[in-house]
């Protein structure tokens, strides 16, 4: 079609590997683990499509209210694939970026994050993964570097103070959450204000292109008049 429009930036929220897990009898780790090898194939997917930013919520600031041993799990899931897919986003063009705080998250995970950042900042597209991560958070965590800049608030547009946030991005054209939730859940809710919302009971780790396209092609059906008639 002619007309047809890929998103500038994407978001997901990543949800339903434990379900996933167990709907198939195993232990929730071998969920997380699927969604982390999913999560690979569908950056490269994604960006192949013609998405130029992706910003995905890896890890909310409350997962740290799990258990010891599934937060345990999924930091070393984090420090592996940071680690171990380094080289395939390289040679994917990926830049990846984290939006979050450091707080909780040990100096292992911020050596991989660190590592991660540096040898991709020169890279294309963005991905941009949430991690320790809350949306409300962020925005009071903006406003502190404001005040604490000293910055004439009368000089303050939307825009600009997009620019105290985790990181400097374009609005999210679309957000897609798997699983079947119907929420936000705290994500990126600044960035989100005029986004288009898409819900599929799919799970993470059964995501597929397929069901990217499914998301893409909703889009292109919705009208989007940004508060215009």
């Amino acid at each position: 079609m002619s007309n047809y429009v890929i998103p500038n930036h994407v978001g997901i929220i990543l949800d339903g590997n434990r379900r996933w897990a167990t709907e198939r009898g195993l232990a929730k780790s071998e969920g997380h683990l699927e969604g982390a090898k999913n999560l690979i194939t569908m950056v490269e997917y994604i960006f192949k499509k013609g998405v130029n930013v992706l910003s995905v919520f890896a890890f909310s600031t409350e997962n740290f209210k799990r258990s010891k041993e599934e937060v345990d799990y999924l930091m070393k899931l984090f420090i592996k694939m940071f680690n171990s897919q380094l080289k395939r986003l390289e040679e994917s063009d990926v830049k990846v970026i984290f939006s979050g705080i450091k707080n909780n998250l040990s100096n292992d995970v911020i050596k991989a994050m660190k590592v991660l950042e540096e040898n991709t900042k020169n890279n294309k597209y963005i991905f941009n993964i949430c991690l320790n991560y809350g949306g409300q958070s962020e925005i009071v965590d903006a406003l502190k570097r404001i005040v604490n800049d000293n910055i004439d608030i009368n000089t303050i547009t939307t825009d600009e103070f997009k620019k105290y946030l985790y990181n400097y991005l374009p609005d999210i054209d679309l957000i897609i959450r798997t699983s079947g939730e119907q929420r936000i859940s705290n994500f990126m809710i600044y960035q989100l204000a005029y986004a288009e919302l898409y819900f599929t009971k799919t799970y993470w780790p059964a995501f597929t292109g397929d069901d990217f396209d499914k998301a893409i092609d909703a889009y292109n059906g919705r009208d989007r008049r940004f508060g215009g008639n």
